[in-house]
């Protein structure tokens, strides 16, 4: 077995950790951030100091792929998401009305999931870690440099050294520092190979407040989660111990949409949603919380024997539009793949990098580019009506079938799995359309229901809601 450096103590990071020492390696976790670990979810939520994490305290969700991850794999930090209160959502159960057939199967229970806030999730998996034979957690060790060797064109990576300046060597490193991994500029500073990079601004902007009710329930789910309107999405998730948060969000090239980082215009835009409004109806446990500069991104490392030593995990190896809520499971689905790479290719060996990256873009990379496809044809939508001219659904068959899903989930029960199996995670758009009959299905599904706009407003009157809805004058 090796001995592994994990980069960052996040969600991923440390349910990485976890599985590769329950695996057998010998795992140390170095986290920059130096809070410890709360006593209780509830003062995670009110007090942990994670500015490593820029969406701490934004709206968070786990997909049904990535709790069969944590089934399999964590079920004692499961257990911990319970008894914290984690709302569980059975999705067979919550067909709209509009469905002919919503009889329940025997498999529906796979489109479960347990959604909590990130908080909450990390303390979860934080406790695990701080009990698990080895794998050491430590908490304001910053890295300031990669310790490495190397010549004619190749580095080996053997270790880090910390901003104190000690040296600690292993077999293997991995970077789980997210977002604002700083991988590639300490390659460069080792002398290492130059990162291959791909990245966008996803053109989303996002405003988050949560919510609590006085008896620990949760509101009803009258919509789907991630509701599109013609210039804004609402993102409503409940989570754990009667917490919510609701998201409205739209394209940042919509200057008059900024105004919803107001409180009134944020809760005058809600109220006049009639299948979303009563998600107001708690207690405020944030003000509006703005997000926005949020990459597509993907990273990908040389795996031609160049560079050994290191590996990108999660959101350090791709990062999508949080507003899907895949960014946890990609993580947990990654790290479960790099333990089962681990135990066929020894950790540090170019044996090793071939074979990760072999993995990660055939089991990885397919979920990456769905999603920004996805982010892509929602934002034509959006820049269409903003510039005022027509949106046309492009003529290829993916298009038409992403495009025909969400309508057609409203009629019929195969159509609803289908695209709660593809949110969820569980199966790739391909893969499912693939089966015989179902695209067809879809398709014909839509058609038949045609125009089924969620209640709310359209362009003119949400520019008529954020120009007269009690915002300060210059806002905007």
């Amino acid at each position: 077995m090796s001995k592994v450096i994990v980069l960052g103590g996040g969600l991923c990071g440390l349910a990485s950790a976890l599985m590769l020492a329950r695996d057998g390696h010998e795992v140390t976790v170095l986290e920059r951030d130096p809070a410890p670990v709360p006593e209780s979810p509830e003062r995670a939520w009110e007090g942990w100091e994670r500015g490593g994490v820029a969406q701490f305290r934004q709206a968070h969700y786990m997909q049904p792929r990535g709790r069969h991850v944590l089934d399999a794999e964590l079920p004692d930090v499961v257990e911990a998401l319970r008894a914290s209160g984690a709302k569980q959502l059975e999705w067979a159960r919550m067909m709209p009305p509009t469905v002919a057939d919503p009889s329940p199967r025997a498999d529906d229970e796979r489109f479960t999931t347990l959604t909590a806030r990130r908080p909450t999730l990390e303390h979860a998996v934080a406790g695990a870690a701080e009990a698990q034979h080895g794998l050491s957690v430590r908490r304001g060790a910053a890295v300031a440099r990669l310790e490495a060797r190397g010549g004619n064109g190749a580095l080996h990576v053997t270790g880090v050294r910390t901003a104190e300046g000690e040296v600690l060597s292993c077999d293997f490193v991995l970077d789980a520092t997210g977002r604002r991994s700083r991988t590639p500029a300490l390659l460069r500073e080792a002398g290492g190979p130059d990162v291959a990079e791909e990245a966008a601004d996803t053109g989303f902007v996002y405003y988050t407040r949560f919510f609590r009710s006085a008896d620990g329930s949760t509101p009803q789910v009258r919509a789907p989660l991630n509701s599109p309107f013609e210039s804004h999405s609402i993102l409503t998730l409940p989570a754990d111990a009667g917490t919510w948060s609701v998201t409205l969000y739209g394209a940042a090239a919509d200057a008059p949409l900024k105004r919803f980082r107001h409180a009134p215009v944020w809760d005058a835009v809600m109220r006049a949603c009639p299948a979303h409004a009563h998600w107001l109806e708690g207690e405020p446990l944030t003000p509006v919380m703005p997000m926005g500069g949020i990459l597509d991104r993907r990273r990908r490392l040389p795996a031609d024997g160049s560079l050994t030593g290191i590996a990108l995990l999660a959101d350090a190896w791709a990062c999508t539009n949080p507003s899907v809520g895949r960014g946890m499971t990609f993580g947990l689905m990654h790290g479960a793949l790099l333990r089962d790479t681990l135990r066929d290719h020894a950790a540090g060996t170019a044996d090793f990098a071939a074979a990760w990256d072999e993995a990660t873009e055939r089991e990885m990379a397919p979920w990456y580019e769905a999603t920004v496809a996805a982010d892509r044809a929602r934002m034509a939508q959006l820049d269409a009506v903003r510039t005022g001219g027509p949106y046309v659904v492009p003529a290829d068959p993916a298009s038409r079938l992403r495009a025909a899903l969400p309508l057609a989930m409203g009629v019929d029960g195969d159509a609803f799995r289908a695209g709660i199996e593809i949110g969820g995670c569980l199966a790739l758009p391909g893969e499912v359309f693939a089966r015989p009959g179902l695209a067809e299905k879809v398709m014909a599904a839509a058609a038949a229901r045609g125009d089924a706009r969620l209640p709310g407003p359209g362009r003119a009157e949400l520019l008529e809601l954020v120009s007269s809805a009690g915002a300060p004058a210059a806002a905007g």
